[in-house]
Order: structure tokens, then C-alpha cells, then sequence
């Protein structure tokens, strides 16, 4: 028997064209032909017009998810007699139009550096709309927030706090601000996505977080809205939630009883991380399950406590915008390769193989395998591939071992150079992590609606990473200048 190196958790697919629901966009289907076809638009006609690699987002999911999520926190709050708002994570991918997308839907934006602000505001996104985010805001940073009277700064360490107050007294203007606020309480993920652990660079543990907010009370121009929390990303399930939450309202319940919460209606709030699928087995928790859980679990502790419901708040990215991208590459090489894997002496002759499957993008398009291990799927885009599943790792052109897209997958064993092949759930921290590694332009981002296609981020050229080179402008060294 030959050993096999698939994981126990992918499964041989009784066709290895299928489009599995929940990972694609809802558009995606196959044209007669066989073609993937995003919003009503054939992949190679996508793929004629822009190139590959192109980063596909379908304009009509992100909005329908956007709009989801406001109404499934708004719901779940309302039931309670509460308020809710929710901020889009602008980390997950931001340009203008994706920013314009959210305002059209009812949400705010969440912003965590000067870059992300300023694509903010020249989307026309009212400040006042605006939450900043980030464990070393720069004074530049700090400065233009307040200037331009972003809604809220999650303050993050006590130089942040005393840069505030010399700010707001310089420019006379008073800010809100949320205090980051480590719960102890951490998702259950791969370690680099945990984010309320103690022994890490964001926000207060507890304790400090109560000194912190007696310091904030003290400042003239300075008024503490309330208290943030984020437990990690791509979370599946409600419990972790529930305990950060009941940590966190002991606290908020501290310091409303002190007077040292400077607002009528104090926020909680409770960032994000709801998981979505990267492939088949992946189960993500629908979005109204997890609020109506999230919220159900605040009112209760509450109520425990005595205390008003405070407006609560949320920070979703991936689950609104990853699974309306799709990343469509060109197939260069493909290979199969024997491998030694230590089988017992019987299955000598018949070694496992891996098939190598080469696309001309990578991990500087997309980084997150490379980061965080991370899985997806893929399928061929261009046509109906007619040989059975054959094991196949994608991989990328980069002169690294690690530069993997899709580390185990299941395509069709006819799959050659020059198919096309689609990476669904690239919507979300793939064009925010992209790089030039080994001079490799990074690729535009197309949004689809209703058969229609058009440019939100331009791709780069050769001409544009050379622009960047001081060195190009100088004269080449002549005999006089640098010859022995």
C-alpha cells in the first residue's frame, strides 16, 4: 500500500472541481464550459484583462456581510435593550472603495496606523466614525487623530496616555479614548493570533488598566469612553468571549462605581476575530450564533453585577471581507516528486509521492502559510479538469522552501501549464501583508459586481519597484571613479 501524505483532516473529493459552499463566495459557480465564473464573470476573461496574479473581490459579499454583521449585533443588543456598533477592521484589507463599502453599510472603521487613517479619510470616512488602534502610536500619529477628531484612541500603555495629554492641551481639543485591556483569556489558535494573553506587546493587564484609567481621569481634555478587549482571530465558538467578557465588566463595574468612566453611555468593546473557512473542514460559527452568544453572555453578567448594559461594540474584518477575495493564478510547472517516508520494509517499492504544482504568485501575495501555517484551498479556474484527484501541493515561485499556497489539495491529476487555478478566502490579510520579495510586484485588486469589473487597488509594474532605487539616477563608475 502506498503511505499517503494527506492530513487526516482533507478528504479525497468524489469530484475535484466542486466549489465547496461556505468557502467561496456565493457568486462562484462553473460556466458551460467549465470556467470559474466570480459575479457573473468568466475567471480567463478576468484573468485577459488584468493578468495573474489579481486578487478577485466580489463587491456584493463584502457588503451583504457587512450589512450582516450590524444586524446580527444590533439584533442581539436591541434583545437587551442595548446598543451595538460595530467597526470594520481595516487591518484585514483597506482601500477607499472597501472603506466607502462599510459607510454605505452602517458600520465604522478601525484603523491602526497613519497609512490606514489617511485611506480612511481620503474615503470621506467622518471622523467621528473612526476608532485607532496600535501598541506604539507615534506623536505625528497621536497628533493628526486629534486634529482631525477621529471618534476614539484605544490607548495602549501610560507614555501613550501622558503623549495624549500634552497633545490635547497643545490643540485644545478633548478625545476620547478606550483602554486595551488584557483579560488573560486567549483564543484557541495558533499562538501568533492570540492577543490577550499577558505576555504580549498590546494593551493593560487588569490591574493596570484600573491605574491607567484613574490617570485618564485626572486629564483635563482626555475622557475615558470605556474599556476594549480583542481575544485573537479566526475564532470559532461563543466561551472565550464569555470569560474575557466577565473579566472585563468586573473591571468596567470598578470603574463606574470610582466615577472614572467620563461618558453618559460608557463602550465595551469586544474587538473581533470571528473565524471564517479556508477549506472544506472548516466550520465557522454563523455570524448571528456568535452574537446572539457574545451578547447573551454580556447582559447576564451584567445583570450579576447590577450595571446598565454599555454600548457594546465589535471589531469584524476577516469574516466580512475573506471570503469575497479570490486569488486567480497562472500554472508554470508542475512535478511529481517520490518520497522517502520511512514505511515499513513492504511498502519499499512503492513510495509516497508529492505533486508540485507552481503558480506565478506566492508568499508575496499571500503570507499567511508562511506566518502562521495556514490552509486553503484550491481549484482549477480555467476548466473542468477530467483526471482523478491527485495530492498536489501549490507553490509559489520564490526562491524559498517555505513558499507554499495551498500545502495539501486535492486537483485534478490533468492539471498543466497554462491552467488556471483560484485560491478562495484571500479576501483578508493577503493584499495588507504583500510584499516584493525577490522583486516581485505585488498584484492589483479587481472588485466584481453584477458582470462588471473594475480596478480598487492598482498592480505594480517592474517600473515601479525600480523607481524606488536611488541608485538607478547615478552615473555608472568610469576609470577615473572607482577603477583600480
Amino acid at each position: 500500500m502506498t503511505p499517503t501524505l494527506a492530513p487526516a483532516w482533507l478528504t479525497v473529493p468524489d469530484d475535484p472541481n466542486d466549489l465547496a459552499p461556505g468557502v467561496w463566495p456565493a457568486s462562484a459557480q462553473r460556466d458551460d464550459e467549465g470556467a470559474l465564473v466570480l459575479a457573473g464573470i468568466p475567471a480567463p476573461e478576468l484573468t485577459r484583462t488584468f493578468g495573474t496574479p489579481v486578487l478577485v473581490l466580489d463587491e456584493d459579499e463584502v457588503r451583504a456581510r457587512a450589512r450582516g454583521a450590524l444586524a446580527a449585533f444590533g439584533d442581539a443588543a436591541a434583545r437587551h435593550g442595548g446598543r451595538a456598533r460595530v467597526y470594520y477592521a481595516g487591518k484585514a484589507f483597506l482601500s477607499t472603495e472597501v472603506a466607502r463599502w462599510m459607510i454605505d453599510a452602517g458600520l465604522n472603521v478601525d484603523v491602526c496606523s497613519a497609512g490606514e487613517l489617511a485611506v480612511a479619510l481620503a474615503a470621506d470616512v467622518p471622523p467621528a466614525r473612526i476608532g485607532f488602534h496600535g501598541n506604539n502610536k507615534r506623536v505625528f500619529e497621536l497628533e493628526r487623530a486629534v486634529e482631525v477628531g477621529v471618534g476614539t484612541i484605544i490607548v495602549d500603555s501610560e507614555i501613550e496616555i501622558e503623549r495624549l495629554a500634552v497633545i490635547t492641551e497643545r490643540l485644545d481639543r478633548r478625545q476620547s479614548v478606550l483602554i486595551r485591556v488584557n483579560s488573560g483569556v486567549h483564543a484557541e489558535t495558533h499562538s501568533f493570533l492570540a492577543t490577550a494573553h499577558e505576555d504580549q506587546k498590546f494593551g493593560f493587564t487588569l490591574k493596570a488598566a484600573e491605574r491607567a484609567a484613574e490617570r485618564i481621569h485626572e486629564l483635563p481634555l482626555v475622557d475615558l469612553a470605556g474599556l476594549h478587549c480583542h481575544i485573537g482571530s479566526q475564532i470559532f465558538g461563543t466561551a472565550g468571549f464569555r470569560e474575557s467578557a466577565s473579566r472585563v465588566l468586573e473591571l468596567h463595574a470598578l470603574l463606574s462605581e470610582r466615577g472614572w468612566l467620563d461618558v453618559p453611555e460608557p463602550i465595551l468593546n469586544l474587538g473581533g476575530g470571528f473565524g471564517i473557512a479556508y477549506t472544506r473542514a472548516d466550520t465557522p460559527t454563523p455570524l448571528e450564533e456568535l452574537a446572539a452568544g457574545i451578547v447573551d453572555a454580556v447582559a447576564d453578567e451584567c445583570a450579576v453585577r447590577g450595571i446598565d448594559l454599555p454600548v457594546l461594540a465589535f471589531e469584524p474584518g476577516r469574516s466580512i471581507v475573506g471570503t469575497a477575495g479570490v486569488t486567480l493564478y497562472e500554472v508554470g510547472t508542475v512535478k511529481t516528486v517520490s518520497l522517502d517516508t520511512g514505511s515499513a520494509p513492504g511498502d519499499a517499492d512503492a513510495p509516497a509521492e508529492r505533486r508540485y504544482v507552481s503558480v506565478d504568485g506566492g508568499m508575496s501575495d499571500n503570507a499567511r502559510p508562511a506566518l502562521y501555517g495556514a490552509q486553503y484551498s484550491a481549484r482549477l479556474a480555467s476548466r473542468e479538469g477530467t483526471g482523478e484527484p491527485a495530492l498536489s501541493r501549490v507553490v509559489g515561485l520564490h526562491c524559498e522552501s517555505g513558499d507554499i499556497v495551498v500545502d495539501h489539495e486535492y486537483l485534478p491529476a490533468d492539471v498543466t501549464p497554462g491552467d488556471l487555478l483560484a485560491v478562495p478566502a484571500t479576501g483578508a490579510y493577503c493584499a495588507p501583508l504583500a510584499s516584493n520579495y525577490n522583486h516581485v510586484p505585488r498584484p492589483p485588486v479587481v472588485a466584481v459586481t453584477q458582470g462588471r469589473a473594475r480596478i480598487i487597488v492598482r498592480g505594480e509594474r517592474i517600473e515601479d519597484l525600480l523607481a524606488r532605487d536611488a541608485g538607478i539616477d547615478r552615473a555608472p563608475l568610469g576609470a577615473d571613479e572607482g577603477e583600480a
